[in-house]
């Protein structure tokens, strides 16, 4: 049972750390750049999942089991996002016929 975290220790926490930076970059350069509303949608949820490893690694080292239930809680939390954010393109999508969001300035009435 003990062994997970473990395993995770194994792994320097600085590697952690950096890895999370990175995939959160990337995030926020993706949120930035894009203009493709899908495109931000998973750039949006990389910042998430970044967030995620992190906690998990943190709980791992200090053998605290809050940070995986915080875990479960922002991935619940994301998963709800994905059905609405995307019913929010479909239906962008079907009214603009595109997912560039510099055109949606033209909905405001």
């Amino acid at each position: 049972m003990n062994q997970i975290p473990e395993i995770i220790r194994v792994v320097p926490v600085n590697h952690y750390v950096l890895l999370a930076s990175v995939i959160f970059s990337i995030g926020i350069l993706g949120v930035l750049t894009r203009k493709n509303a899908i495109i931000i949608f998973m750039s949006v949820e990389l910042m998430l999942n970044a967030v995620n490893l992190l906690f998990v690694v943190f709980s791992a080292y200090k053998s605290d089991p809050a940070g995986q239930v915080f875990v479960f809680f922002i991935m619940a939390i994301a998963a709800a996002e994905v059905a609405v954010g995307l019913a929010i393109i479909v239906m962008i999508y079907r009214r603009m016929r595109t997912t560039d969001v510099s055109l949606l300035n033209s909905l405001k009435g």
